[in-house]
């Protein structure tokens, strides 16, 4: 852009000094002079105004010499920043197609609309990796601006959840706008990789059942749940504004979070009175899920700690990022 704007100056550094120039040596009138200046610079090879003395064909040459090598130090400029431009693509998304290849356990994104690109900045966020397929020109621009790993293609393209990871991701969305799509992306992705999590969006409340035959592990209706978060905040606003502080950043600092039990933990077969967690970390159970799927509220002190239990935890977020470590 400098270059460009250099080029500028010269030009207009031209112009004027080739209308000053023929004014004064040649005596000529300001659009006889702004003629010969532009008629000179472009080299087109029109008739003279009239016949120019030794001075006036010296600065002519000038002129000629000026225009010229600005001519060519601008038209080297735009095909530099062209070649440039697009060598930077290639090279950038060869890099990102490279580096979508080495993800594992991963996330996968279908659709980058209103719930998708909200889905991306959360899982961004909580540090989680994923990529973004989708097809629309508009989505694929706020993409690259947003800088997240995305693949250029139609999520119900088999080849495309291929190129995305889909083998070793660990859940895929299927947030496209059709219901039709998301019905025959999830039939895809369970076909390709029948232990992934599927999360599917459902417009429409009566295709939830045809989601979950077709193999989706969740479905989520935006609307079904928006509708139900107002008539909530309608009759219980203190609870809503308490689990939005819980599940996200809030001002108290406090958060509720999942965190799994390590094969290696010290906890396996402590019960939670034993395992110390409350009075280490401050930190409160809600719920533990065990490896089989049942799930126990607000478990009791001598509830015992299994390996690949999940725990519901509430707390503060330090506190909960130094309880992982010990998980």
């Amino acid at each position: 852009m400098k270059r460009l704007k250099i080029s500028i100056v010269i030009l207009l550094f031209t112009i004027v000094s080739g209308i000053a120039g023929y004014c004064i040596i040649e005596d000529m009138t300001l659009f006889e002079s702004l003629y010969m200046t532009i008629i000179t610079i472009s080299s087109v090879g029109f008739m003279e105004v009239k016949p120019l003395s030794v001075q006036g064909r010296a600065l002519t040459m000038f002129i000629i010499i000026l225009g010229i090598t600005n001519g060519a130090y601008a038209l080297g400029t735009f095909i530099r920043m062209f070649v440039e431009g697009e060598l930077r693509k290639t090279f950038g998304r060869k890099k990102m197609e490279k580096n979508i290849e080495s993800l594992t356990g991963h996330y996968i994104i279908c659709g980058y609309g209103r719930i998708g690109s909200l889905i991306s900045r959360e899982l961004r966020e909580n540090g989680k990796k994923f990529v973004v397929i989708e097809n629309d020109p508009a989505a694929l621009d706020k993409l690259e601006k947003d800088g997240y790993y995305f693949i250029r293609s139609d999520a119900v393209d088999e080849d495309s959840l291929i190129k995305a990871g889909i083998l070793k991701a660990k859940a895929i969305v299927t947030a496209v706008r059709s219901d039709s799509d998301n019905v025959f992306i999830t039939l895809t992705a369970k076909g390709l990789n029948p232990d992934i999590f599927i999360l599917s969006r459902a417009s429409d409340e009566k295709n939830e059942v045809k989601l979950k035959r077709a193999g989706a592990s969740s479905v989520v209706s935006p609307y079904l749940m928006g509708g139900k978060r107002m008539a909530q905040l309608l009759i219980s606003p203190t609870v809503v504004d308490f689990i939005d502080i819980a599940v996200s950043k809030g001002t108290l600092g406090l958060r509720m979070d999942e965190v799994k039990i390590s094969p290696r933990s010290d906890l396996i077969g402590k019960n939670l009175i034993e395992s110390n967690l409350r009075k280490n970390f401050g930190v409160i159970i809600v719920l533990i899920k065990k490896f089989n799927g049942d799930m126990i509220f607000n478990p009791s002190p001598t509830e015992v700690l299994e390996s690949k239990d999940v725990l519901v935890i509430l707390g503060k977020e330090e506190n909960m990022k130094k309880m992982s470590s010990v998980l």
